[in-house]
């Protein structure tokens, strides 16, 4: 190659694009702009032996390490628009290996979703189970262990093919095609994190052959789509995709039982023992710099009495993992456990507010009916009957 040529060459690493894949024109021309060419080079775009399909083209010369999955930030004289269309602002990393909680307490199934992220195979998995008991979390924790790229995608109603495959986009006063993040996921050979995907619709049914490992061909520009190895799939979801029975979880819906049935397992998690959850929490309280070993105990065996409750159907709310978490937060800014729990019952409705502070009192003789400095408890009527049977047979038990 010529030394111009080369100079374009070490442009296509700098800009943060990956070797051995097949470019597109506007990415081709982003990277010229940083050697200050208006347009990519004639001898790539002009040769007919590169092309690849409509405004893509093979540049074989760039063969450069693809051992890791981070990638480079693009150079200062990036213009605004390219780090639009890479999905980044300034000061941004392009690497999505998420970065390590030191506060991490692994449990569940996290050694099993570890070992298939760390194995490099295609192996779809389809997490389930109640709000705020760490699903996400693992996943996240156990792509920076193996130090995979993560793409998470939130998945909506709404969620469609334009937002997951890609689509056309204004760059710069000119219409280019930006792939989606599912192909940005498979051409790095990263995990891509479908988050709550039994909220989306039947617009999702676009991922079929995405969950099969077969690649994905895109009808805007009549390009096939292979996934690089080490690509696959991790979704979670409140429910097993059979819809919401109790309401508890509004709109969510029922999936297809073919798209279902592209996962190769379905595990279910459900809270962390308490042993487990009490770690979590003083792990949360060194965090937060408020360390009260009784305070998390006391913590974990409340909650353990409203899940008892609530499946014993004697409860419709519940308290959650994340909700505890926040507890330990308030407790570390008022120093106070009684507002700190209040803080976290406000949410709820007034019965459930003073069933579940009496729950509380049962477990942490501490604290007494009239310290509730947030006004929000004594005024609310006694505790439902049922609560009490209910909190009686946990607190024996």
């Amino acid at each position: 190659m010529t030394p111009k040529q080369q100079s374009f060459i070490d442009a296509m690493s700098n800009f943060g694009l990956l070797p051995n894949r097949y470019y597109s024109r506007t990415e081709l021309n982003m990277v010229a702009n940083t050697i200050g060419m208006k347009y990519a080079p004639a001898w790539i775009v002009q040769d007919s032996s590169r092309r690849q399909g409509r405004g893509v083209f093979d540049v074989p010369e760039f063969q450069g390490d693809t051992s890791t999955t981070t990638v480079s930030t693009p150079t200062a004289s990036a213009t605004p628009e390219m780090s639009a269309i890479m999905g980044m602002t300034g000061g941004e990393r392009m690497s999505l290996v998420p970065g390590v909680m030191p506060d991490y307490v692994a449990w569940g199934h996290y050694k099993n979703i570890a070992t298939i992220l760390s194995s490099g195979k295609f192996a779809p998995v389809f997490i389930t189970g109640l709000s705020g008991n760490g699903k996400t979390t693992m996943i996240e924790q156990a792509c920076a262990k193996s130090k995979r790229d993560c793409f998470r995608v939130n998945i909506t109603q709404e969620t469609d093919e334009d937002d997951l495959i890609g689509g056309f986009r204004l760059i710069k006063g000119e219409t280019a095609f930006v792939y989606g993040p599912v192909v940005e996921a498979m051409k790095r050979g990263a995990v891509l994190l479908l988050d709550e995907i039994d909220l989306g619709s039947s617009k999702i049914m676009c991922l079929q052959p995405v969950l099969e490992g077969k690649g994905v061909f895109i009808k805007k520009t009549g390009e096939w789509i292979t996934p690089a190895t080490g690509f696959t799939v991790v979704a979670t979801a409140n429910t097993k995709g059979k819809g919401d029975t109790d309401g508890r979880f509004i709109g969510t819906n029922v999936m297809n039982e073919a798209f279902l049935d592209r996962f190769d397992w379905t595990m279910e998690q459900e809270y962390a023992p308490r042993k487990t959850e009490t770690r979590i929490l003083i792990k949360k309280m060194e965090k937060f710099g408020n360390v009260d070993a009784d305070f998390a105990d006391y913590l974990t065996r409340w909650a353990e009495i409203t899940r008892k409750a609530y499946a014993e159907g004697a409860v419709d709310e519940i308290i959650t993992t994340r909700r505890l978490e926040n507890i330990c937060k308030a407790f570390s800014i008022f120093k106070d456990r009684a507002t700190s729990i209040d803080l976290a019952l406000a949410r709820f409705d007034s019965d459930t507010q003073s069933a579940f502070r009496n729950l509380y009192e049962k477990v942490d003789e501490t604290i007494a009916a009239e310290d509730n400095p947030m006004g929000t408890v004594e005024d609310s009527p006694p505790a439902p009957a049922e609560y009490e049977t209910v909190s009686d047979t946990a607190l024996n038990a």
